[in-house]
């Protein structure tokens, strides 16, 4: 029996696909092979039936091989399979929403991770499969009991990205009423390489925008421009430096599959994390007062006033996008009107959109808002914006029992808040401890928490105060430097 656990990627499958330096292959084609058997078998289990599987691909070097890998093996399941070709993970479940005859899809990406990595993302009807979903085709995958078939399936190309796309050019013409909704604006794209360069041609260009600007359209899997990642600061520096140099409008900057998104405001600031997630609650809170915005955990408590002034509320949930989107699910489940499930990483989920993060879905909402209003910095302009941020990953020391070591660090940390007056615990935390320091030390907030996924305590802290951090930061590596499993050097002083 294989084990192909340490594939599991939260949600997704992920590993190295290409060799590199001191990154040996895990996503070999006999994994590969036995994962997409295991898929057609955990399908057939679950009485979903199945005649076709699509099959996309983001602009990865190893994409190609994994392609090919793929279609034997679900081909020799007697299940069909389509090919879409360059595609986004977005578009990959719309198509099982239209009638385009396949009934579950396999996104091939790793999003922004470095050049030798790939994965798969798995995707049904009702969704993207979750986490325990992934476990299990993976165990399948294991134990090579795969579905006997005595005739093998068919194989066909058919792009779906150009529907895709017309599907979002349709929204914005009803919308605004318009034909060229965009006409005389200036829109640019920064797609890093990765699959998102179709945004200009088929979406902006037949809405009458002038692209002139726009960078890294071709795909190129080795990425040599810039980490197709809106959170990277070299690629959010190109596509703010490319605004102000050719006077845009609006810029947008995709990740390599497209399901996350930043942009850049005509001023060539960047609009990003709180100031993202801002601007489409306002947008949103404009249509549907009252309602609740579901984020992650280190938003800022100027972006919870904001959303207050607005006339909505604020609900901070533990990170993953995955857990902000089940959040706001339920929300709806319950009663409450809860239109969207946003990270600070950029994935956003709007619920007239199935909750699907699809960062060119939010752009082009970002758009509508662009045509009927002229200026969307106007939108956040009474943002209130912390004075400093940072975001500091503490690692645990090798061959640590970092899950029960780090819960205990939170246990401690939460008594040794409770116990000092200039302290206090924020109200409605999910996920780790969050303590708001008053004004005489550091004027702000820490939120230390364990990472979902890897041996690191992730500690963000944000002052309203010049020179607060410090204070806040000298404060927290007096209280760590205890835990001799920690390597507290990153907290400095």
């Amino acid at each position: 029996m294989k084990n192909y656990l340490s594939l599991k990627n939260g949600t997704d499958v992920r590993g190295t696909a290409i060799d590199a330096k001191d990154d040996p292959v895990t996503l070999t084609e006999e994994a590969v092979k036995d994962i997409g058997r295991a898929f057609c078998k955990w399908l057939a289990d679950g009485g979903i039936a199945v005649k076709a599987i699509a099959v996309g691909h983001d602009s990865r070097l190893s994409c190609g091989d994994i392609e090919a890998w793929l279609t034997d093996a679900i081909a020799s399941c007697g299940c069909n399979v389509i090919l879409t070709g360059l595609s986004s993970t977005p578009s990959m479940f719309m198509l099982l929403q239209d009638d385009f005859g396949a009934q579950a899809s396999i996104m091939i990406t790793a999003s922004h991770l470095p050049y030798q990595k790939n994965g798969l993302k798995f995707f049904v009807k009702d969704g993207g499969l979750e986490g325990q979903d992934i476990e299990q085709i993976l165990r399948l995958a294991g134990e090579e009991n795969f579905c006997p078939a005595s005739t093998r399936g068919t194989v066909t190309k058919r792009p779906y990205i150009q529907k895709y796309a017309e599907d979002l050019v349709g929204k914005v013409r009803r919308e605004t009423g318009k034909k060229e909704p965009l006409k005389g604006k200036k829109i640019l794209v920064d797609a890093g390489n990765g699959a998102g360069g179709f945004y200009v041609d088929l979406v902006l260009k037949p809405l009458g925008a002038d692209t002139e600007g726009s960078q890294f359209l071709e795909p190129d899997g080795s990425f040599p421009n810039h980490i197709p990642n809106p959170e990277n600061e070299t690629a959010m520096e190109s596509v703010c430096s490319a605004v102000k140099k050719y006077h845009a409008d609006f810029g947008i900057i995709f990740d390599t599959d497209v399901d996350r998104a930043g942009a850049v405001s005509k001023s060539g600031e960047e609009i990003n994390r709180n100031r993202l997630i801002a601007l489409i609650s306002a947008i949103l809170l404009e249509e549907r007062a009252g309602a609740t915005i579901v984020t992650d955990s280190v938003t800022s408590d100027g972006l919870t006033q904001f959303i207050e002034k607005k006339g909505g509320v604020h609900r901070r949930f533990k990170r993953g996008y995955k857990n902000v989107i089940n959040e706001s699910k339920r929300l709806n489940a319950e009663g409450v009107d809860s239109p969207l499930a946003i990270e600070t990483s950029g994935h956003a989920a709007l619920k007239e959109n199935y909750f699907l993060d699809d960062g060119a879905y939010l752009v082009t909402r970002l758009l509508i808002a662009l045509a009927k209003k002229g200026d969307l910095e106007r939108l956040i302009e009474d943002l209130p914006e912390p004075a400093e941020a940072e975001e500091i990953r503490v690692k645990f020391k090798p061959n640590t029992d970092f899950k029960t070591l780090g819960a205990g660090v939170l246990d401690d940390f939460k008594q040794y808040a409770e116990g000092r007056p200039y302290l206090s615990i924020a109200p409605n935390s999910f996920e780790g401890v969050r303590v708001n320091f008053d004004s005489g030390h550091g004027d702000g907030w820490v939120l230390v928490r364990m990472s979902l996924h890897e041996p690191i305590m992730p500690i963000n802290i944000e002052s309203n105060t010049q020179g607060g951090n410090a204070v806040m930061r000298s404060e927290l590596r007096t209280f760590l430097k205890k835990y001799d499993f920690l390597e507290t050097e990153s907290l400095g002083l």
